[in-house]
This record gives C-alpha cells, sequence and structure tokens, in this order.
C-alpha cells in the first residue's frame, strides 16, 4: 500500500500545472523590465514635469509587441515540431485475402507518401527532437536591439505636435537583449489501419521549453540635460539598468489526431488525403502548447521507381489562435532504399504564411525637429515568416523488424524563430 501511494503521490506531482508565478510568458517579460516601481521602465520621477513617466508610452508599446512577438514564435516552433510520417515502415494491402507489399523502403521521416499501413496494422513510435534556438527573422537571438523614444509633450512656451522639440524629446532608451531559447519535445505516435487505404493515428508530445537571457537598457542623453535618468542626481546620474531572466517549463504539448485515406493507389503511383487536428492539451503561458486548435489538411502524391520514391506534399494549415496565420504547406523530397535495412529520406519543408502577419514589428518615429528624420525602433525586419527547410535522415532498419530514425533539418531561410539545427532520433515498429 506505501508504494502504491508513493507511486500515485509522483504521478500526480508530474500531472500538475506549473505553478502560475513560473509562466515563461511573464519570464519573457521579464527581459523588457527594469526597475522595481511595477511598470516596465522605472526612471527618476522627481525631475520637474515628471520626465521619468515619458518613456513609459513607447516602453508599454515596443515591449507589448516583442513580448507577443517572441512568445508566438515560440508556440509556433512548438507546435511545428516535426512528427513522424504517418504511415512509417513497411506497408501493405489485401489482395485476395493475402497481404501485399506496397512499398520497398521504410519511407519518409517527416513528409508524406500515399501508402497506408493495411487493414489491421499498427505502427507505433516514440521520437525525441531538441533545437536551440539561435536566429529572430536572421537577427542572432544574443543580440536583439531596440530603442524606446520619448514621447510627444508640450511644456509651457514650446509648439505642440513636434516630436524634438523641446530637446530632451530626443533622448531614448537603447536596449540590448541577450536571449538563449531551448525546445526539446519527446512524442508518442501510434497509427492503425482501420481498413484497406485508412489510417488512424495520434500523436502525443511532452515538451520542454527553457529561456534564459539579460537584457541592458542605457538612457542615450541626445537632447543634452540629465532629465532622464534611472536614479543618481543631475551631476552624477544612473543612465543603465539590467534585467534578467532563468526559467524553464515542462508538460505535455498539443495531442494530434490524423486521417489518411488513400484515394488511388497502383503498382507505380499513389494519391492520398491527410487530415491533422491539434487540440490546446499544452499549457500555452508556459509555452508548451498554442492554447488554440488548428487543423491541416494535405493532398499527397507518391511514385515509385524500383528503390527510388519520390513524393510531393501540398496543403495548407488553418490556426485559431488570434496572433497565428495561416499557412500554405509544400514538401516535396524521396526515399531511397540504399541498402536492404537502409532507407535515405530528404525532403524540402515549406511553410508560407498566408495573408498579413497579424502581428508586426514597431514601426519607425518620425522626428519633426532640429531636422525631419525617422529612427528605427528594432533591428528585426518587418516580413512574411515563411520557412524552408532541408531534411536530411535515416532509417535502419533492424533484424527484428524495429526501426532506428536518425534525422537532421537545416532552415534555409531567414524566417521566424529558427534553429540552426534540429536534430532528432527515434525508434519505430509496425506490425
Amino acid at each position: 500500500m506505501p508504494r502504491r501511494v508513493a507511486l500515485l503521490a509522483a504521478s500526480l506531482l508530474v500531472c500538475a500545472p506549473p505553478a502560475r508565478a513560473q509562466d515563461l510568458r511573464d519570464q519573457v517579460r521579464q527581459l523588457f523590465t527594469f526597475g522595481n516601481c511595477g511598470k516596465l521602465i522605472c526612471l527618476d520621477t522627481t525631475v520637474l514635469f515628471g520626465h521619468g513617466n515619458h518613456f513609459l508610452p513607447a516602453s508599454d508599446s515596443v515591449a507589448s509587441t516583442i513580448i507577443s512577438f517572441l512568445s508566438n514564435s515560440i508556440i509556433l516552433s512548438v507546435s511545428n515540431t516535426p512528427v513522424s510520417s504517418a504511415s512509417s515502415g513497411t506497408t501493405f494491402q489485401f489482395q485476395a485475402g493475402v497481404p501485399v507489399r506496397t512499398s520497398t523502403s521504410a519511407g519518409p521521416v517527416f513528409a508524406e507518401r500515399a501508402q497506408t499501413l493495411g487493414r489491421g496494422r499498427w505502427f507505433l513510435g516514440v521520437g525525441f527532437t531538441a533545437m536551440d534556438f539561435t536566429r529572430l527573422r536572421g537577427v542572432p537571438l544574443n543580440h536583439i536591439t531596440l530603442t524606446l523614444p520619448h514621447q510627444d509633450v508640450t511644456p509651457p512656451g514650446s509648439p505642440p505636435g513636434v516630436l524634438g522639440n523641446p530637446p530632451f524629446e530626443l533622448d531614448v532608451i537603447d536596449v540590448d537583449v541577450n536571449m538563449d531559447v531551448s525546445l526539446m519535445v519527446a512524442t508518442f505516435s501510434a497509427t492503425y489501419g482501420i481498413a484497406d487505404g485508412v489510417d488512424l493515428g495520434v500523436t502525443v508530445p511532452f515538451v520542454h521549453t527553457g529561456i534564459s537571457g539579460q537584457s541592458l537598457a542605457r538612457i542615450n542623453l541626445i537632447g543634452g540635460d540629465t532629465l532622464h535618468r534611472f536614479g543618481g542626481t543631475g551631476t552624477d546620474p544612473i543612465l543603465t539598468s539590467t534585467s534578467s531572466v532563468n526559467g524553464s517549463a515542462s508538460g505535455i504539448g498539443d495531442i494530434e489526431g490524423r486521417l489518411k485515406i488513400n484515394i488511388a493507389q497502383t503498382e507505380r503511383i499513389g494519391v492520398a488525403f491527410l487530415g491533422t487536428a491539434r487540440f490546446p492539451t499544452g499549457d500555452a503561458s508556459n509555452l508548451l502548447g498554442a492554447g488554440r486548435f488548428s487543423g491541416r489538411a494535405l493532398g499527397v502524391v507518391s511514385t515509385r521507381f524500383g528503390s527510388f520514391n519520390p513524393h510531393v506534399n501540398v496543403g495548407v494549415t488553418v490556426r485559431d489562435a488570434p496572433l497565428a496565420n495561416a499557412s500554405i504547406e509544400t514538401n516535396a523530397g524521396f526515399d531511397q532504399l540504399v541498402a536492404s535495412r537502409v532507407t535515405l529520406a530528404v525532403d524540402l519543408l515549406g511553410s508560407w504564411e498566408a495573408g498579413k502577419p497579424k502581428v508586426e514589428v514597431p514601426p519607425p518615429v518620425t522626428y519633426q525637429a532640429p531636422v525631419v528624420h525617422t529612427l528605427a525602433l528594432t533591428d528585426i525586419p518587418a516580413q512574411h515568416d515563411d520557412f524552408l527547410n532541408l531534411s536530411l535522415g535515416f532509417k535502419f532498419v533492424t533484424k527484428q523488424g524495429l526501426q532506428i530514425v536518425t534525422n537532421t533539418v537545416f532552415p534555409l531561410r531567414e524566417a521566424g524563430l529558427q534553429p540552426g539545427v534540429v536534430w532528432t532520433v527515434g525508434l519505430e515498429h509496425n506490425f
């Protein structure tokens, strides 16, 4: 009995939701918080005209946008973590009551082929994927720069609506952010051939997201006075402030259900439809899931020329998350039997953002004085997040029929939040 109680307690601890104070969204926000006044930017407010509050509108706007952008990018990366092909390994079709092989290789790793498992057959797989993010739209994560402009104020005797006059409005706060974001995902997949040409499957991910970083805010006194400062005095001002964060969260991610229907299959060519649905089972506040439903529909065409098996997938992903766009999915590649028990799988995996981006980087600010000029608020470019990745993997089949999967994914475009490389290892078996 004591042993059962201990096991039950351990299970509850593993399944218990993380404490609210540990939410990773809050951890990201902390990188843009300087001081302990309860606001994002805590400047000295004892100076005449309350100059310590004049950067709050910019800090709220810029920081909120960047926080939303980073959080959305991390969540999108979690939801886009590659999932093993729905019909990996050897596939069969019953002809006159006899199972006949419909594939010569172990199939692709992340793309799809038209063949299905076969009636009554199972596919089980476990995988582990790790990535360390290094860039945000091409900008190194260890050197993201932001600029917070002064709000337009009109002291007595000055003309209204002229940013840059008085001269203290030229002062800015430069923020340099150094972040490290990592993601590890363990997946369990199961697929069953409910009929010849129809597979039904589910994938359960377990996600670990880690974030650490430091940020430095520096007041740039372009206007010449020391009206803006974190502390000190007018003759000895404190012009810099730092912030840091180190947090992580682990838990179940967004569970995916899959339905694959083989529409037509000959010895040489096959056509299929794949539909997937991801349910918001992951904790979005801890960046473990999207927090909203998403669905994907793919058309699949694959052919076979001996041991060479090319395939093409085209479809669309729709997302219910308010800050996430739908995307067009395009995958093309091949799997090749290079030895009796070794399959090479190569794919180009594309995801192309549809519509205007829902999270935009802060636009430049225009000054009217002393001369008309514009100031960029961040070095993160404004663009669509269109992803194109090269997937290169191998499948090794043991004498017992167990498949060992190794794969690497290399980003080919500067888009969104990207790692230098994505590593995946796994074990699969169908029977």
